[in-house]
């Protein structure tokens, strides 16, 4: 009955009931986590994060324009560049399912559909190089636990500045630099997950979310409801089909 949802409780339970009750937007074929993780450029949609570990390639087709349309309407980003999660950049790198989707995403890039920049390392997607990280959810789960390293580099970092005095006033010095980090590392700054497929906004945010945090989940939300991206990918379903059987 409302315009969105903000949980942050069991991830299954919410994208089972999202699924069931709210449901999928007609021919989207499952709906995807995509969090925006810390990047050189300010943050990318990483999609899937985990809702979906295996993934055949109409999975990825649809998590990429999805992806893009969240990167362009709710995170304001102007043709948002789209790069395939990959162990290397070449076309022919990767298994059969990235060696599969990669020429479909090549051949709607060059239609104009979306910003295809082409795969992706990891080292490459965390300095900024794209504004949508797109994975199958077993990959992208990963990739997204290793965000952790920020957190344990902040805290190494805070150790070496609290050694002594002069370590002490080093910091004093870098303080604004040292808080700044903070906060991009820090999933209250962002608010929560947002649940792409789904014909209505839903937001997962974190189970050890604060006030802040949630109060950042219902903004988020609300910049999702009123951003008409769920318009834009129903606009769009057609292109994003293929006639390849859904895997078991």
């Amino acid at each position: 009955e409302g315009d969105a949802f903000v949980s942050a409780g069991s991830t299954g339970a919410l994208l089972g009931a999202a699924t069931l009750l709210i449901k999928r937007i007609r021919g989207i074929r499952r709906a995807a986590l995509a969090p925006v993780v810390p990047t050189g450029n300010g943050g990318a949609v990483l999609i899937d994060a985990g809702a979906n570990v295996k993934c055949p390639p109409e999975y990825l087709i649809q998590f990429a324009y999805m992806g893009s349309y969240y990167a362009e309407h709710v995170l304001g980003r102007p043709q948002p560049k789209v790069g395939l999660l990959n162990i290397g950049v070449e076309p022919s790198k990767g298994t059969e399912l990235q060696t599969t989707v990669y020429p479909l995403l090549k051949k709607a890039g060059e239609e104009g559909r979306i910003c295809f920049v082409g795969n992706i390392e990891a080292r490459e997607a965390v300095e900024g190089a794209v504004d949508v990280i797109v994975a199958d959810g077993y990959s992208g789960n990963i990739f997204l636990k290793t965000m952790g390293t920020g957190l344990f580099l902040a805290k190494e970092i805070k150790g070496l500045f609290m050694k002594n005095l002069m370590t002490k006033l080093a910091a004093a010095l870098v303080s604004d630099g040292l808080k700044k980090f903070k906060k991009l590392m820090s999933s209250s700054e962002v608010g929560g997950t947002a649940l792409l497929g789904i014909s209505k906004p839903v937001i997962k945010a974190h189970g050890s979310s604060n006030a802040y945090a949630i109060k950042n989940a219902i903004r988020q939300a609300n910049q999702f409801a009123s951003s008409g991206i769920i318009g834009s990918i129903s606009d769009n379903i057609d292109v994003m089909r293929l006639d390849i059987p859904e895997a078991e």
